[in-house]
């Protein structure tokens, strides 16, 4: 099961609300400079036009208007995920508000930036297998967020192929070599799938566009 695009909209729209509610209250009380909030994605502005929308949906919903009462800097590292240290470390040199982070290894470069910047992130993976967090329950440190986990959906996902074509005993599985910790956690969930239903699966790995 995959988030349509309603879903995703919704997921990145509580995101806005979110990063508003990170900075600490203290400082929003204060007559300070406009907030800024650091926006880091490894995909590309066009591709991720819908989201941003939710995304400043979400900030407006808590009375946040960019432009009037908060600014948005926005890193776009065009899926180059080499590119997301550098420009999380220009974010902190920005010296923003809070960081908003989309995917695990956006997040993971946010995270070896600062330790002190509160960062939100979306993330198809659990945050602490991939040692964003401490816990659910208590992330600690300076990162919180949300987690669909999608990479738990893999063995479903060959049940549902398997219902569907009975017959099959090879399964080809597409995966993003540059994201590391999710090509494993992904593969090695369809792989438990797959060994359950005496299906073997070839890995075939696709490169970023």
């Amino acid at each position: 099961m995959q988030f349509d695009l309603l879903k995703r909209r919704e997921f990145i729209t509580l995101l806005g609300g979110a990063a508003a509610a990170a900075w600490p209250l203290a400082a929003r009380a204060q007559q300070a400079p406009m907030p800024v909030i650091g926006f880091l994605h490894s995909a590309s502005p066009d591709g991720y036009a819908p989201m941003v929308a939710a995304f400043r949906e979400g900030l407006k919903e808590t009375g946040y208007i960019e432009g009037h009462s908060v600014t948005i800097e926005f890193r776009w590292a065009d899926s180059k995920y080499d590119q997301l240290p550098a420009l999380a470390i220009n974010l902190v040199d920005r010296k923003v508000t809070v960081i908003v982070v989309g995917g695990t290894p956006t997040a993971l470069a946010a995270k070896a930036a600062t330790t002190t910047i509160p960062i939100i992130f979306s993330t198809a993976s659990d945050p602490v297998d991939v040692g964003l967090v401490a816990s659910l329950n208590r992330p600690g440190g300076n990162l919180t967020g949300v987690s669909n986990l999608n990479v738990e959906l893999g063995s479903k996902q060959v049940e549902l192929l398997h219902e569907l074509v009975p017959t099959a005993t090879i399964v080809a599985l597409l995966v993003n070599p540059t994201n590391r910790k999710l090509t494993e956690t992904t593969t090695s969930d369809a792989q438990a799938g797959a060994h359950a239903r005496a299906t073997t699966p070839c890995r075939n790995r696709e490169q970023p566009k």
